[in-house]
């Protein structure tokens, strides 16, 4: 019912997950990330259960090919399930069931994973993944965006649109970022106009929340305003233009 990106930025390693289907509400399923740890996206005939205990196992160590070698050994619906992963170490693993629905697959590269299932050509992954490769100067966000609109522009879900996540973490277990467009003709669109409302002030506030380095976070609100209104003048004066 999907297609994800699953990737870890090499220049950052903070995770982030993008994922759109004709599905609704994918975001709140299909993501799951530790910070500075893992990333995993769970789909087809989904399991939620997959994607918490997969991350927390990875977080804590374990390799990804043991993990979902133990979580299809113990779940006799993993024919129809699909899954894919990144630790910290870089390290991938995958799982697409027998009982899948066609186009499924995955492809991977280092520091990224895309998979799918019902897809309208196995050129949907394809495409996601090349995107993502051709563009490692863009901030993660847009190259997860991007990679995601190649993939539609491939042929995407072969049911339609429905909806669409991103998610990203950087050093903590609350994300960075975390848009989604649960029901919408044009999701990814939707997300893209999403993105983009978040730095008006959300991202500059994200970056002032507390972290495990700086339990307090910024404390003085000045240089958060200044941001802001920095950003404010900025949207004001293309509006402009």
């Amino acid at each position: 019912m999907t297609w994800s990106i699953v990737a870890r930025d090499p220049q950052t390693g903070n995770f982030g997950i993008a994922v759109a289907t004709r599905f609704f509400a994918v975001g709140s399923l299909l993501p799951h990330i530790r910070g500075g740890q893992c990333a995993v996206a769970t789909q087809a005939f989904i399991s939620p259960l997959w994607g918490m205990e997969a991350a927390d196992r990875l977080a804590a160590g374990e390799a990804p090919e043991a993990v979902i070698a133990d979580l299809t050994a113990r779940d006799r619906g993993q024919s129809q399930r699909q899954i894919h992963m990144i630790d910290a170490r870089g390290r991938i693993g995958a799982h697409t069931g027998a009982a899948c629905i066609d186009w499924c697959g995955q492809v991977q590269a280092e520091g990224v994973s895309v998979a799918g299932n019902m897809l309208a050509n196995g050129q949907v992954i394809a495409d996601t993944l090349a995107c993502y490769l051709d563009h490692p100067d863009l901030p993660f966000a847009e190259r997860l965006l991007g990679a995601m609109e190649a993939g539609e522009a491939a042929g995407g879900d072969k049911r339609g649109k429905q909806s669409a996540a991103l998610r990203i973490h950087r050093s903590e277990d609350y994300p960075w970022i975390d848009i989604r467009a649960d029901d919408h003709p044009d999701p990814l669109a939707e997300l893209r106009r999403l993105y983009d409302v978040a730095h008006e002030r959300y991202l500059i506030v994200a970056d002032a929340m507390p972290t495990r380095a700086n339990f307090s976070g910024v404390t003085d609100r000045t240089e958060i305003d200044r941001a802001i209104a920095a950003e404010e003048a900025r949207r004001k004066a293309l509006v402009q233009k």
